[in-house]
């Protein structure tokens, strides 16, 4: 595998990492068809912990077989492939090193109580990512939530313990509960503010919402107006949110959220790609969809993360 500049200059920028690490890092950057450009596409399949099987993948039931979202992230030529221990025990022997894995550490639930203090339950360890091949763990954290605390205790401590292992990070950081408010939850001084926790926390990879115009923190609008930071349009807040992140130097990635229609996904890539980021993590929006017609929206990503759409 011979490294593009891209990628080494990606990984320049993670100067204590050993090189188990960065090797893994360097799978992940070089896999696929956006290899070696610098840009990510993950397929995310952790809605079934999240939200319940019915809701995750009624809409397209081969999705309930964990062989599907493998051979679907290897045919569309993605970068990684990320997923709850169950899923990735569920096709770790066939797929073994057929594409990069992100064993997701921690899940929720949609059946627990979850108001001023979400929090998730830790269901895999560092021990199982290794004994799974994987090349990194990810793990969710709720910035806002009363237990907020706890969760980036528990991601510090496991962080160390990847990383003297050899693994990547990847760090979900999903401003919730507290006092943040609905609108807060993808407001622009609150998403920048959760993507810079990660990066804080020692996460290689930073996965955010896409931000709104919205200012949720009376002290930060202030701050906004003040040093007249442009937020105007999706591009713009997207460069917000990567140089929040050590100034674009920590990758950072956007969660596809809720199904939208194609021209919704297709424009909010672009917005990704003109501000700067460096991909996306698409689950329910590619999964929920039938074969033939998530093998063709993803490639149309992948060409506009190219450059060529």
């Amino acid at each position: 595998m011979q490294l593009t500049e891209p990628v080494k200059k990606i990984l320049s920028h993670y100067e204590s990492d050993n090189p188990g690490t960065k090797g893994n890092l360097a799978r992940i950057l070089m896999q696929g068809k956006l290899g070696g450009t610098g840009k990510l596409l993950i397929l995310p399949v952790d809605q079934g912990f999240e939200h319940g099987p019915a809701r995750s993948f009624a809409p397209n039931p081969p999705a309930y077989d964990p062989h599907y979202h493998f051979q679907l992230a290897l045919d569309a030529g993605l970068s990684a492939y990320a997923a709850p221990i169950g899923f990735i025990e569920g096709g770790a022997g066939t797929f073994a090193g057929a594409i990069p894995t992100i064993l997701k550490v921690n899940s929720a639930n949609s059946l627990a109580r979850a108001k001023e203090n979400p929090t998730q339950a830790v269901t895999a360890s560092v021990k199982d990512a290794l004994r799974l091949g994987c090349s990194a763990i990810g793990f969710t954290i709720y910035p806002g939530s009363d237990l907020a605390y706890d969760m980036m205790e528990e991601i510090a401590e496991m962080a160390r313990e990847a990383k003297a292992s050899g693994l990547a990070v990847v760090v979900w950081s999903y401003p919730r509960g507290g006092t943040i408010t609905k609108n807060g939850e993808t407001a622009m001084d609150i998403c920048a503010y959760a993507a810079h926790m990660a990066a804080l926390l020692g996460a290689h990879i930073i996965k955010v919402k896409p931000p709104t115009d919205f200012l949720e923190l009376d002290a930060a609008k202030k701050v906004y107006e003040k040093e007249k930071i442009d937020i105007s349009t999706a591009s713009k807040r997207i460069a917000h949110v990567v140089q929040s992140c050590f100034a674009g130097k920590r990758i950072v990635v956007f969660s596809g959220g809720e199904a939208k229609d194609l021209e919704g996904v297709y424009n909010e890539a672009r917005a990704i790609r003109d501000g700067g980021g460096n991909g996306s993590i698409i689950g329910r929006n590619t999964f929920q969809r039938k074969r033939e017609d998530a093998l063709k929206m993803l490639d149309q990503i992948i060409k506009i993360y190219r450059g060529e759409a």
